[in-house]
């Protein structure tokens, strides 16, 4: 190749498209009966999800003692799990608003799937601090609204309570900017489906789309709108989620670095999350020429850039500890490198900074069953990193004397998978009444042929 030959990107839709050809195959999983895989899926998920249902009642009637929590171990798994699930919730954002606005056009792929996993992720995140309450029926008590309750108010300097307002915030907006993408897509539902109830439940969803060009100036306008108030909340949210750590005194948590060492944690798991339902979609539900490798490729880059950060912020943690002169510092992370939960600690590592580091090779990224591995490792790397901050920090008391172990019981066991149940049970939910990619915004992003009119091919054959 030449030096003045400039390399095309590849196309972000493959196949050789026309636009009714997107618009049917991704109607198609919605039309076609669930086979015999989503059966098994669902039903795999949905008896997780009882499992949880059943511990988060037995807990709720009996109380928080069926946790394996201690007088030092006060945060175990109920926590670890909130801030896991929080952290998964915000690739959704990021893929959607963040890249909307940077103009990335190969979001348009993976962005309808990243914002129902982020509104399934926070969903089953609100509920662990709802049974840490011990009183979830009282939830009610932290909404700052007119009541009789006298001088009986919350504490507005609890970071727990910016939480509530925070992540209730993020919900709101994520499930609104969702749904308005949906509106031109629940209006090809709608034109394309046969009289009866999911053409009346469409046409009354799709607010009155006529697709007209006034409709997709305001829809367009709505949509920047979105995506620009949604972009602050992806750093926010969890800015604060880490300010119940870094605003409290003890060694291992009392430090400026978590707000952005959280954020980018966050996006890290997040980008993993979407990557395993990606993966799994494109293959099960067939849509190989619209989810491609450039997409994957993609994802990797950027899940391997947040790593690195992931990685700095790690270095930076241990340095700053030993550089600080304070003792209890020190103890606390050389107790998380060598001490009891060691083995949690390079799991960690391991899971987070190591393995991701094949992602620099473009065989590997180029490998979908390694990508596959890398990805779930990740996953399982992110959740010990919230295990590791709040147990190791928490289990050495300033006090030897109050030092104690923690283990998990059953119920916090159950309880986590039963969150699991909740998330893989709405999404297969999702992928048979809602189209996985966007219609509208990948027809818009990618360059598609156009069908030949009669006209035109009749002249072809005479010719």
């Amino acid at each position: 190749m030449s030096s003045g030959t400039a390399t095309l990107r590849p196309p972000l839709v493959t196949g050789d498209k026309t636009i009714s050809d997107v618009t049917n195959d991704i109607c198609a999983p919605m039309a076609r009966k669930p086979t015999a895989l989503w059966w098994a899926a669902f039903g795999l998920s949905f008896t997780a999800l009882i499992v949880g249902v059943a511990a988060v009642w037995y807990q709720i009637a009996t109380g928080i003692g069926t946790w394996g929590l201690n007088k030092t171990v006060g945060w175990a798994f109920d926590i670890t799990n909130f801030v896991f699930w929080v952290g998964i919730g915000h690739a959704g954002t990021l893929i959607s608003a963040v890249l909307f606005l940077f103009r990335q056009k190969w979001r348009t792929a993976v962005n309808r799937s990243a914002e129902a996993m982020t509104l399934f992720a926070v969903m089953c995140a609100g509920i662990f601090p709802l049974i840490h309450m011990g009183r979830p029926w009282l939830a009610f008590w932290m909404m700052p609204y007119p009541n009789t309750r006298g001088p009986l108010w919350v504490n507005f300097k609890s970071p727990l309570l910016w939480d509530v307002f925070a992540i209730s915030t993020y919900l709101a907006i994520s499930a609104v900017f969702w749904y308005v993408g949906l509106l031109p897509d629940l209006a090809t539902i709608r034109d394309r489906s046969e009289p009866g109830w999911r053409k009346r439940i469409t046409s009354i969803l799709c607010l009155g789309w006529n697709g007209s060009a006034r409709t997709w100036l305001r829809y367009e306008t709505v949509y920047l709108l979105l995506a620009g108030l949604a972009t602050p909340l992806v750093f926010s949210v969890h800015t604060i989620v880490s300010m119940d750590f870094a605003t409290a005194v003890i060694p291992g948590w009392h430090t400026t670095i978590f707000p952005p060492y959280f954020v980018a944690g966050a996006i890290f798991s997040g980008l993993a999350m979407v990557l395993t339902l990606m993966i799994i979609a494109r293959k099960v539900m067939q849509l190989e020429d619209y989810i491609t490798m450039t997409h994957i490729d993609r994802m990797c880059k950027l899940m391997m850039s947040m790593g690195c950060i992931v990685g700095l912020a790690y270095g930076t943690e241990f340095f700053t500890a030993f550089y600080s002169g304070n003792g209890y510092e020190q103890f606390v992370f050389k107790n998380r490198a060598l001490g009891p939960f060691a083995w949690a600690y390079w799991t960690m590592v391991s899971c987070n900074v190591v393995i991701p580091q094949l992602l620099w090779s473009k065989k590997l990224r180029s490998t979908l069953p390694v990508v596959f591995v890398i990805v779930i490792l990740v996953n399982v790397g992110m959740w010990f990193e919230r295990f590791v901050i709040i147990v190791t920090s928490l289990h050495r008391d300033f006090l030897p004397s109050s030092w104690a172990d923690y283990a998990p019981t059953w119920i916090e066991i159950a309880t986590f998978v039963g969150s699991f149940g909740l998330f893989f049970t709405c999404f297969l939910i999702f992928c048979r009444i809602a189209p996985v990619i966007a219609i509208a915004e990948i027809k818009g992003a990618a360059h598609l042929k156009k069908r030949p009119s009669a006209e035109s091919s009749s002249k072809e054959k005479a010719a």
